[in-house]
């Protein structure tokens, strides 16, 4: 915009360049006024002239005031002063040479200087118009901010006021609410409720770091809630034990189970809570401390209902206990095993409880997580649409912006007004509240997981104040399994102890074998009744039933190998009455089981014993030992049935007293032992037979004793079977043996007989009737005890040892078959030799061919 000039000032201007030189004589001048000037300055010292010139630097000063000039010592002060008068001189002029080309250059530019003040004087009445719209301007907006704008903002400003207030208001709240803390928590712990005050707790500690930081009168009231926190710590491991007490120690016949269940889900959720994982070690010294309780108990109430002993004379429980017999020591046992029975199942009943609370956390914890993750994919998906939308920008304003606010949550509507708001629009404290309403229900920041419900219906809330990891809970649910597998160790330790001190004085080794197995099942059954509730077998009791068992096995077969080898030395071989229970006991066996009859006294006493034992339709004669042996063997397989677990060490005694038979026999029969064991005059072929004939009926039960054993074996015991094979073998041998002895005799007598033997009359020569009645004596021993096939089997081998030696006569005699007198003679002791041997019973199938003795005719 062009401002007018003003005509006087133009005049003024005018008379002043009259006054002024003209220009073109100010240029031929100014080349001449130029030198001069140049010439002037160079009078000036060059230090004035520099840039940096300061008086404050020290060398600068003393250059230009040299102090030489201001010392008045050595009579030299008049000389000085007219120098420093000539200093002050020379530095006028040269003030005055710079001052004189100042205003020669001003001078020359006056013109410049003449149009600058024009244009101040312009640009002042510019800016007084100026300021004169902006006033019309600012009373114009003035009249319309009273008009339209005022009431408008003074109503907003009264909602911001009221917005703040309510804050105010909800915070002062919110400060008395955490103020009655600590009253809450007492009254909470008052009544047990551990979890409830440790919810507050830790609800009002996230309040007072989040909500309320800052706050003066509450800068204690954080320690304090912490030290309540570890004394509620410390409630809990107390009542915990205090419960762990009473449960375990309340009377067994209590029909209920668990006592107080939801006390107990409250305190493991609390221990949970605080993370005191210990507790299950309180649980299990309190286990040991109730099985020695239990067993302790038992015995005072056994003992006290004993009035046969004397208490008085026997102080130690221990020794009293050991005074019980058998039947009084077998109930104490027995009630002390149902005792236990119901321990465990109290023990059971609580574990589960408690591991059914672990695994609640366990199953909320893992669904807490996966929320997480699926919340952080939707975060994900959102961060990208804001991404794009963040672009949309113009002007320094969001497209969003243009939304609707209804659309956004009343909590993000809120969280962003606060956070964009200014500092003179929020008069509260910086540390207030970023929703409209605050409460201790919940903070702001804790997500709420649905409550669960344990087993016994009690609702516990998982949320995120349980720190625990999932490891963690997963090794506690495992602790509370081992912890319920620990009990089960501990009342069968309790069990060994208990026996260990009645076997002090070899009692259980003096059972007998009822007393015993009596004793044994009763242990099985508590051993199988504790698997059934812990779910898996504990071995200490097991292991001291077998050791038990073992020592019995040993008593047991010492005993019977004892009896037996009393009965063998002073079994004379000869055979014996069969009494009817022995017949009966055979015929128990003929269904292939193995088991003793039960005894009917009356029926045995009416049946006569019989000469021979009927098995399976073959008759047996036997001798005493036998009868016996056989009911000690089926003793055996009786107390494997009773007994499982000595199964295999009653396989290797049976088989050492089968042996242990075996070679005493044979050392008794065909060792003629029994010449001086029991005084016999000689081993008769009778003897032989009968020792044989025993022999064969142990090997015809052999079979049905292994499979007896085979059926209550383990498949990898199955080699243990072969001892069977060895004793059969062994057996069989031995019956060979005797067969071998028996046609030895015969051998020795032909031998005798034969080589004496002289073809002439009269016939049947004295040598064949001699042979004929030694093979008669030998068959009427024989005929009663051996069946008909070994007689002939025995027979025919006898035939050929007397075919063997008459042969070897007559060709010693060079008798041959010629049909010479000698021929007839030889023929007929031959015809007689036959006849009779025919005659005999069972003999007259037996083949008795001839031909072979005869020499041919040369």
């Amino acid at each position: 915009m062009c401002v007018p000039r003003n005509p006087q000032r133009e005049k003024i201007h005018e008379r002043c360049k009259n006054i002024c030189p003209p220009k073109d004589t100010f240029d031929r001048t100014l080349l001449h006024t130029h030198d001069k000037s140049r010439t002037d300055l160079e009078q000036v010292p060059k230090i004035f002239m520099k840039p940096d010139f300061a008086l404050d630097d020290s060398l600068t000063f003393n250059s230009v005031l040299p102090w030489s000039h201001f010392n008045t010592a050595g009579g030299k002060g008049n000389r000085d002063a007219a120098s420093s008068k000539l200093l002050q001189e020379k530095l006028s002029h040269y003030l005055d040479i710079v001052e004189v080309n100042i205003a020669h250059q001003i001078s020359l530019r006056s013109e410049a200087f003449f149009h600058a003040m024009t244009s101040q004087h312009e640009l002042q009445d510019y800016l007084k118009k100026t300021s004169q719209a902006v006033k019309m301007l600012r009373d114009k907006i003035a009249q319309i901010d009273k008009v339209m704008c005022e009431g408008s903002l003074h109503i907003l400003r009264l909602a911001l006021t009221r917005n703040n207030c309510v804050k105010v208001y909800n915070k002062l709240k919110l400060m008395a609410t955490v103020h009655q803390t600590q009253p809450t928590v007492q009254v909470l712990l008052s009544t047990s409720e551990f979890v409830g005050a440790l919810d507050l707790i830790a609800t009002t500690q996230e309040v007072l770091q989040q909500e309320l930081q800052g706050i003066h009168s509450f800068r204690h009231l954080g320690s304090q809630l912490c030290e309540l926190e570890k004394l509620i710590d410390k409630m809990m491991v107390a009542e915990f034990s205090t419960y762990s007490h009473s449960d375990l120690n309340r009377p067994l016949e209590d029909d209920c189970q668990i006592l107080e269940e939801e006390r107990l889900v409250s305190l493991v959720f609390g221990l949970l809570k605080q993370r005191k994982l210990s507790f299950l070690e309180i649980y299990s010294e309190e286990m040991i401390i109730t099985a020695k309780n239990i067993i302790k108990q038992c015995v005072i109430n056994k003992v006290s209902q004993i009035e046969e002993l004397d208490t008085d004379a026997v102080m130690k429980l221990a020794d009293q206990m050991r005074m019980l017999n058998f039947p009084q020591w077998f109930d104490l046992l027995t009630d002390i095993f149902s005792k236990f029975i119901v321990f465990l199942q109290r023990v059971k009943a609580t574990l589960n409880v408690i591991h059914s609370v672990v695994l609640s956390v366990l199953d909320k914890n893992q669904r807490t997580r996966e929320l997480e993750i699926s919340q952080q994919k939707n975060a994900a998906k959102d961060n990208s649409l804001d991404t794009e939308v963040a672009y949309l920008i113009h002007d320094g304003i969001f497209i969003s912006d243009a939304f609707s606010e209804s659309e956004l949550t009343p909590i993000a509507v809120d969280t962003a007004s606060q956070r964009n708001a200014s500092p003179n629009s929020e008069p509260c404290s910086s540390d207030s509240v970023s929703e409209p309403e605050c409460t201790t229900d919940s903070s702001s920041s804790k997500e709420q997981i649905p409550s669960s419900a344990t087993p016994g219906g009690v609702d516990i809330m998982v949320n995120e104040d349980m720190k625990l990891t999932d490891l963690e809970l997963g090794k506690l649910a495992n602790n509370t399994q081992e912890l319920l597998y620990s009990a089960s160790d501990i009342c069968h330790d309790r069990a060994v102890k208990f026996l260990m001190a009645r076997a002090k004085d070899g009692f259980l080794e003096k059972l007998n074998s009822t007393e015993f197995i009596t004793l044994s099942r009763l242990m099985e059954t508590f051993i199988f009744d504790t698997e059934q509730i812990c779910g898996r077998k504990s071995m200490s009791l097991l292991g001291a039933l077998q050791s038990q068992a073992s020592k019995f096995v040993n008593r047991f077969h010492e005993e019977r190998k004892t009896k037996l080898s009393l009965l063998l030395d002073n079994e004379r071989w000869k055979q014996a009455d069969v009494p009817a229970e022995f017949q009966d006991l055979v015929d128990s066996l003929s269904d292939g089981k193995i088991a003793l009859p039960e005894k009917k006294s009356g029926a045995t006493e009416e049946r006569k014993p019989a000469e021979v034992l009927i098995v399976e339709g073959q008759q047996y004669a036997v001798v005493g030992t036998v009868l016996l042996l056989i009911r000690i063997i089926l003793e055996y397989c009786q107390c494997v049935d009773n007994i499982p677990s000595v199964t295999t060490d009653m396989l290797t005694r049976l088989s050492d007293l089968l042996k242990y038979f075996n070679s005493r026999s044979c050392q008794l029969v065909l060792g003629a032992g029994a010449l001086q064991v029991v005084g016999l005059k000689t081993i008769t072929t009778k003897n032989l037979a009968l020792s044989s004939r025993c022999l064969q009926l142990i090997v015809h039960y052999i079979p049905v004793i292994r499979a007896h054993f085979e059926a209550r074996l383990q498949p990898k015991q199955y080699s243990m079977l072969r001892h069977f094979d060895h004793i059969t073998k062994d057996y069989h041998d031995h019956i060979a043996e005797i067969s071998a002895k028996l046609v030895a005799i015969m051998d020795n007598l032909f031998d005798k007989l034969l080589s004496k033997y002289e073809v002439k009359a009269p016939v049947p020569s004295t040598c064949f009737r001699n042979i004929c009645k030694q093979m008669a004596k030998m068959h009427e021993a024989m005929i009663d005890l051996l069946p008909e096939e070994q007689i002939q089997m025995l027979f025919l081998r006898i035939n050929a040892s007397y075919k063997l030696h008459l042969k070897k006569q007559l060709s010693h005699l060079n008798v041959i078959n010629d049909g010479g007198p000698q021929n007839g003679l030889v023929t007929a002791d031959v015809a007689f030799y036959t006849g009779n041997l025919q005659a005999l019973k069972g003999l007259k199938d037996l083949d008795l061919n001839m031909a072979e003795i005869w020499e041919q005719k040369r």
